[in-house]
């Protein structure tokens, strides 16, 4: 499966010029699924701790007219988080965008942080502790959105039912790239599955510092490719049945 991550700005007029780049780079590579960073259709809200209910409101609307635009990434899976708002309440949620299918949610993020520059658990409520596998028209995925990646009981989990692939959208900020990265390799080696992560990248005018730095990392915790300002789009084919063996070795073999 051919698979892209990347690396996209929160300011709106550079966003849509990477946009057409990353539209550009997914067609010229054939790709089969596309990672977007955690809800990047809108300014990132969560940098204050005053929650604006207008603001929210404005990007799910923001969220839900970009993803008319995903169907210029067909054919290949596209996936990432957008807000909602649910019988009244705020949710991050992950979804799966397939053709002929449209938009699938998936899995409301649950472990939210609570501090300057990521005030998540202020803006919106977690969902419920569940984290199941979802099958996609070229593999199984699990979802890990950002802070979930440091609850490596979940990729344990994940492993046990079949994943391929663990897709890490996210925000998160200068200087903690090698931490994440880290926990990445980590999440893999414990699954037993590829690991893809795109993330939003640059300063904004809100004072945010975004890394970049999206990766695709395999079974057994070898980076095997990162973006870069450079380069903000990445595509490799990886063979999925190097998934489906690393689950029958150390350390996803031994029991509980």
């Amino acid at each position: 499966m051919k698979a892209t991550v990347c690396e996209l700005p929160n300011e709106y007029e550079e966003l849509c010029k990477a946009w057409v780049g990353l539209v550009e780079h997914v067609a010229n590579q054939a790709s089969e699924m596309v990672i977007l960073p955690e809800m990047p259709f809108f300014r990132w809200l969560p940098h204050t701790r005053d929650v604006s209910v207008g603001q929210w409101e404005e990007a799910v609307r923001s969220h839900k007219e970009w993803t008319g635009q995903l169907e210029e990434l067909q054919p290949a899976t596209v996936i990432s988080t957008r807000p909602i708002t649910e019988k009244g309440k705020r949710k991050n949620i992950g979804y799966i965008w397939e053709p002929n299918k449209g938009v699938l949610d998936v899995h409301v993020k649950y472990y939210l942080p609570d501090e300057p520059g990521f005030w998540e658990a202020t803006w919106y409520e977690r969902g419920k502790n569940e984290f199941l596998s979802v099958p996609t028209n070229h593999c199984k995925v699990g979802f890990l959105i950002c802070t979930e990646l440091w609850f490596n009981s979940h990729a344990r989990e994940y492993g046990k039912q079949g994943v391929n692939v663990l897709v890490c959208p996210r925000c998160t900020p200068n200087p903690t790239t090698e931490k994440w990265i880290a926990g990445g390799q980590t999440a893999a080696v414990v699954s037993g599955a590829y690991c893809l992560s795109s993330n939003l990248t640059g300063r904004t005018s809100e004072g945010c510092d975004f890394a970049g730095r999206g990766w695709i990392i395999d079974p057994e915790g070898h980076v095997l490719g990162l973006t870069s300002s450079e380069q903000p789009f990445l595509t490799l084919d990886l063979d999925l049945k190097e998934a489906d063996k690393a689950k029958k070795t150390y350390p996803r073999y031994v029991l509980d």
